[in-house]
């Protein structure tokens, strides 16, 4: 038996308790959040044995094997180091850390302990992405030239999620001051790797980020509204590509839309994962005059939380590892770089 604790205990440790319940074989047996009340309610829903607030003694006493990390961003980088100098096998939440040189402090400390270590990248659940990924790779769409893909969500003009001003797991998201590197982090993260996969490594880019104004003052409680919501970046992927890439939290109408469209010199494929995750359009061969499009369906693939399990019964590190997940803080930060500058910067 595998045995489990989930570090933080906000939204998205409901989602990990979840999936992870339904995984044989492991079992989650604690869970840690600085705030006591909060661990103790949480581990109270999910049936999770033991609460921690202090993730030293849980990580001393505990007697777990792994740490499904899911604090805030600035906390990814030392939750995790602490895990892994303990000897835990680590999944961690995105971004994987702060900056890239943070990053590759974490992948340098989980080779050295030896430990699994993955990045919770979530889109790889998605079978259709895997497909793409598969038929770029064979050729099937000739050289790759363009590049369109966007990750539209909408909760600052929709409250299906909540409510920003009262919902602490969503205001925080908009300040820098509490950790948050944006849109361009939370959910940016989650484009460069979709794409990243299905195309191949970004080479450079050409970032415009953009804080539009929510309330008077721009300062709600203890949160200051500083925190990008909007970024748009053109890129040029390492085989030459082009590409328009962009996310935003104002997208009327788009609960948590992904969508990505590859074009290539023999055909194209799209897809769009607020419709179908196993799924996928393609246009090639005597489809392409009159540019007609087929469905294909797409095999299923593992969750990342199965394929973590699986990793560390085999000692077989599986996708996306914390290297993974260094690369695309690499892009981030060139982002970050790009839009202070005002041009196009290499990764």
């Amino acid at each position: 038996m595998i045995r489990l604790a989930i570090v933080g205990t906000g939204g998205m440790a409901g989602y990990h308790a979840g999936i992870f319940s339904k995984i044989p074989g492991c079992k989650i047996v604690a869970g840690c959040d600085v705030d006591e009340a909060k661990a103790a309610a949480f581990c109270s829903r999910h049936s999770i044995p033991r609460a921690y607030s202090n993730v030293d003694l849980m990580l001393k006493e505990c007697g777990i094997d792994a740490v499904v990390n899911v604090t805030p961003d600035r906390f990814h980088a030392p939750i995790s180091i602490k895990a892994i100098q303990a000897g835990k096998h680590v999944l961690c939440e995105k971004p994987l850390a702060l900056n890239y040189a943070e990053a590759v402090t974490m992948v340098k400390a989980a080779k050295s302990k030896g430990v699994i270590n993955m990045v919770n990248l979530s889109y790889r659940n998605a079978p259709a992405i895997h497909k793409a990924h598969q038929l770029i790779s064979s050729g099937k769409l000739g050289v790759i030239v363009h590049v369109d893909a966007s990750y539209l969500q909408s909760w600052l003009v929709s409250t299906e999620w909540g409510d920003w001003r009262t919902s602490s797991g969503l205001t925080w998201r908009l300040s820098t001051r509490h950790g948050s590197t944006g849109v361009l982090g939370d959910i940016g993260v989650h484009l460069f790797d979709f794409a990243s996969y299905a195309v191949g490594g970004i080479k450079t880019v050409n970032a415009h980020l953009k804080t539009f104004s929510k309330i008077k003052g721009e300062k709600h409680g203890e949160y200051t509204l500083d925190a990008n919501d909007t970024a748009l970046m053109q890129v040029e992927f390492e085989g030459g590509a082009l590409g328009m890439l962009h996310v935003t939290r104002w997208a009327t109408g788009h609960l948590n839309t992904i969508q990505l469209l590859v074009c290539g010199t023999k055909g194209a494929l799209r897809i769009n994962l607020d419709q179908s995750q196993d799924k996928l359009e393609i246009s090639t061969g005597k489809d392409l005059n009159p540019g007609k499009w087929k469905q294909l369906p797409c095999p299923k693939t593992p969750s990342i939380a199965a394929r973590f399990i699986k990793s560390i019964r085999t000692g077989i590190n599986d996708q996306p590892d914390f290297q993974r997940g260094a690369e695309i803080q690499k892009v981030l930060d060139a982002c970050f770089v790009s839009a202070a500058r005002g041009k196009r910067v290499s990764v």
